[in-house]
């Protein structure tokens, strides 16, 4: 049963943006009224609703991405609301984040849709965002800040002139000191301080009901507090009292309940709020193991802690038998729970008895750091206060998650492309993690070179077989079928030594791949095989492969395809994934991909569903996710700082498109056609008859459709189609935007139909026909903040006079085969006002008259440069018969 939920979306540019997404499963009436009242004020209020959700019922379930900036939101609101004298401040308060504070916000953010954008800028960029928002409401309201902040929630109380103090004090029978206080004004400047309560007899004698109104806080929590109630009732509360730690240690774990009355606690700086608890912390790695692996057994040392102080079992036995709540030790009280530190010690034990035996595989000690108790079989989380890594671990890690700081891979100089420096970091990387004989997932932004770095591996891996005398066999690369063209290309280019084998039956003749035994596999370096058939050929399956690589990776995501089965099934020494899509925008596809790259690190199924389920309430679960997952996976953003300046503004590369059966076939019959036809024609004629030619084959090469006027424009027909999807789903998951060109007005509207099935919304259309005094309310809508993910402009009417730096991708879907068009068009983008680099992917269809033609253009720059420009596609015309049926020739 599937339901639709809403969830926040991290935009490029840091802003929050709410959408629609089906999921399966049920949704009570609660949740579903709460999604709809948030949506409504997101549409009717979007200056507000941020603050709005910070009241929103913490009770009800929401998506994670929501129950994350409801939490976030509702921790703005709780600062304000303990903000002395905001009524005084009013639009002028400042309300703080704390470094310490930023960070716990950012390790218990959830794995959502943008949260490769989520970092110390986007946070503080969103706090400063809620203080203007309150700001600005305030100065337009003309009650009191109280009454502002009822009108959203009745529970919300403001900080009162009321004060709880909890001091130590030397007297070892009453170690705590309490007293409570209350704000006065001195003057009527407004100065005021803070006096003990007792005073407040005195002011007020006389006046019962501003005394009952200065106590209005503590009646709110006394109709919750046993102890605020017997302070109030026994008229204790108005003098200095002793505690003892049993009484201390009850007033400490009710200060979130003072605090909601809207009474503001003073406490001792080591209870920060929360206690200092005796835990488990333990220790993993710390010598280097004899093996290397998921299987190796590293050394492993449990300690009890308070804080970063170790204490002895028998110390914590003590404490077991003796305390009241609060103990002190080691020069710190310390909170004593008898369960929970019952439950500590039993976990000790364990952890023990599991250090006296072998040890612990780094596959279990991951594991262990992602759900600590699962290993122990506790419930309470905060019984292992910790897991560290020993010396040797953390040397390892440091170095995978800083390959800069390694040692450079080199390759040999049968390697043709020169590296930039963060792909040089991305070899080391690889090169590193093969080493240790760990899975790697390089999830490199779009346009930053993973095949390039890939086939450096590759590339260093062969000299290292060679090195060692010896081979460790062909590895394997699966990819979409719409990417051989590409991958055969960059081979070629990049890295022509390596022996490779394409398993395609559209490269061998005749549409069968030949099956291969052990002995000419050990013989190849790669073999090239698609997604769709890697469980038809049982050699393939059954062959044990040096590496698996899987390119476009999502292809993995769902686990109970036949698809990701047969992939999963296949035997390897180790494993790397490619995407250019972000890991973390769901947990599920998070989990796929990680039981294909390192198998059993994240459990299987069921435990990672167990696991996952309890997240939301548990703001360490996604520190431990990521501090698992982190090391082996590699992202680099075009917008990182470190990246940007390696990169050039604008980064250009062509995008190759297989040819369907069905333009094959019509392609051949084009063919035929105008080589009989140029026979018997001359001047003019033949003129017209080149002409047409080449717009039937860019028709074709774009769409059979097109080309044959039909309506239906279905996505496996077209090579180009298929590589326009996995572009743009890309770009969708990154919520990042894109140009579509195209020289024929009739595609702009099934190219924008087909985008719309993509990106699951509607964007913009724009050619010739379209009025002019239109064209402006177009742009200002895609400019706009309002996520309109695509534009389909026609080359003449969209390629000059427009400002469109919004986008970050620019496809050329069909070429005009005039450089000095294109670049003008792709100027759109590419402008003053653009602050990201811009992405330019030229389609080409692989063995078609556009890949011949870019050859030409590459070649001859100044044919290019000087005769194109001027000419068009007349240069064309001018070739000889022999020339032409060169050019026009399918080449597959």
């Amino acid at each position: 049963m599937a339901y639709d939920e809403l969830q926040a979306v991290i935009m490029p540019d840091g802003t929050l943006q709410l959408e629609w997404v089906s999921v399966v499963g049920k949704i009570n009436k609660q949740q579903s009224l709460l999604q709809n009242e948030i949506y409504q004020q997101y549409s009717t209020a979007p200056g507000s609703w941020f603050f709005f959700l910070g009241f929103c019922n913490k009770k009800i379930s929401l998506s994670p991405s929501l129950i994350f900036w409801r939490k976030f939101s509702g921790f703005f609101i709780r600062k304000l609301s303990l903000t002395p004298d905001i009524e005084e401040q009013r639009d002028e308060v400042v309300i703080p984040l704390a470094d310490d504070e930023l960070s716990q916000l950012l390790e218990a953010a959830p794995l959502m849709p943008g949260g490769e954008y989520l970092g110390t800028e986007v946070v503080l960029a969103l706090w400063d965002e809620l203080q203007q928002i309150f700001c600005q409401k305030i100065e337009a309201y003309d009650g009191s800040v109280e009454e502002f902040i009822k009108e959203y929630s009745p529970d919300v109380h403001l900080i009162g002139r009321i004060y709880f103090h909890l001091v130590e004090n030397k007297d070892h029978e009453a170690p705590f000191a309490f007293l409570a206080t209350y704000s006065t004004r001195l003057n009527d400047e407004g100065e005021s301080r803070h006096l003990p309560l007792k005073f407040a007899l005195e002011e007020y004698e006389g006046d019962n009901e501003k005394l009952l109104e200065l106590l209005v806080t503590v009646d709110t929590a006394a109709q919750k507090s046993e102890l605020v109630a017997e302070l109030r009732d026994s008229g204790e509360l108005f003098y200095p009292l002793a505690w003892s730690p049993k009484e201390a240690f009850t007033f400490l774990r009710e200060i979130p309940l003072y605090e909601a009355s809207g009474i503001l606690c003073r406490m001792p700086n080591w209870w920060k709020g929360k206690a200092v608890n005796i835990g488990v912390n333990i220790s993993i790695g710390e010598k280097t193991p004899s093996l290397v692996g998921m299987d190796a057994l590293l050394d492993f040392s449990p300690r009890l802690m308070i804080g970063d102080t170790e204490i002895s079992e028998e110390e914590a036995r003590r404490l077991l038998r003796e305390s009241e709540g609060l103990a002190f030790l080691k020069n710190k009280w310390v909170a004593v729970d008898p369960e929970k530190l019952k439950q500590t010690l039993e976990a000790y034990e364990k952890a023990r008895k599991l250090n006296s035996e072998e040890g612990i595989s780094i596959l279990d000690a991951m594991r262990l750091s992602m759900n600590p108790q699962k290993l122990f079989g506790i419930e309470d989380a905060e019984v292992i206060s910790g897991v560290s890594h020993g010396e040797w671990l953390q040397t390892v890690f440091e170095k995978l998650r800083r390959p800069e700081t390694g040692g450079a891979i080199k390759t040999t100089n049968t390697f043709k492309a020169k590296l930039r420096r963060y792909q040089q970091d991305g070899l080391n990387w690889l090169f590193s993690l093969h080493k240790l004989r760990f899975g790697a997932c390089l999830a490199d932004d779009m346009g930053l070179g993973k095949t390039v770095q890939v086939l450096a591996f590759l590339n260093a891996l062969k000299a290292e077989n060679e090195t060692e005398g010896g081979t460790a066999g062909a590895s394997l690369l699966v990819i979409p079928a719409s990417l051989l063209a590409n991958w055969t290309n960059e081979i070629h280019s990049f890295f022509p030594g390596l022996s490779f084998f394409v398993a395609h039956p559209d490269i061998h003749k005749p549409g069968k791949v030949p099956e291969l035994g052990s002995g000419e596999l050990s013989a190849l370096d790669l073999v090239i095989t698609t997604y769709a058939l890697v469980q038809r050929y049982k050699w393939v399956q059954d062959y044990s492969w040096n590496y698996v690589i899987l390119d476009e990776a999502q292809a993995i995501k769902n686990p109970g395809t036949k698809q990701t089965r047969a992939v999963k099934n296949l035997q390897a020494n180790n494993r790397i994934i490619m995407t250019g899509t972000p890991v973390e925008n769901r947990l599920s596809d998070l989990w796929s991909l990680f039981d294909f790259v390192n198998p059993g690190l994240l459990g299987n199924s069921k435990e990672f569903g167990s696991f996952t389920k309890g997240l939301a309430n548990d703001p360490n679960g996604y520190a431990g996710l990521r501090k698992v997952v982190n090391p082996f996976i590699l992202r680099r953003l075009k917008s990182d700082k470190s990246i940007i300046s390696d990169l050039p503004d604008k980064v250009e590369v062509k995008t190759w498109a297989a040819m369907s059966k069905k333009q094959t076939v019509l392609y051949s019959e084009v063919i035929n056609g105008i080589v009989k036809a140029l026979e018997n024609s001359d001047g003019i004629q033949r003129k017209g008859l080149i002409l047409s030619a080449l717009m039937k084959f860019k028709q074709l090469c774009n769409h059979p459709s097109q080309y044959l006027g039909l309506d239906l424009f279905e996505e496996k027909e077209s090579g180009k189609f298929q590589r326009l999807r996995e572009i743009c789903e890309t770009i969708y998951e990154k919520r990042e935007k894109v140009l579509v060109f195209t020289q024929f007005k009739e595609m702009t509207g099934p190219l924008s139909r087909y985008l719309a099935t993509i990106f699951k919304r509607e964007g913009l259309v724009l050619h010739g026909s379209i009025p002019v005094g239109k064209r402006k309310t177009l742009i200002e809508k895609f400019q706009g903040h309002e996520y309109v993910p695509f534009f389909v402009l026609s080359l003449k009417a969209g390629g000059v006079g427009l400002n469109l730096t919004a986008a970050n991708h620019v496809i050329h879907f069909d070429r005009w085969w005039n450089p000095a068009v294109e670049n003008q068009a792709t100027d759109r983008a590419f402008r003053i006002g653009q602050k990201k680099n811009v992405m330019v992917h030229k389609f080409l269809t692989k063995g078609t008259i556009e890949e011949k033609i870019d050859k030409m253009l590459t070649q001859k720059s100044l044919l290019s440069n000087e005769v194109v420009a001027a000419s068009g596609e007349n240069w064309i015309t001018e070739m000889s018969n022999d020339e032409l049926l060169e050019l026009f020739t399918l080449k597959v």
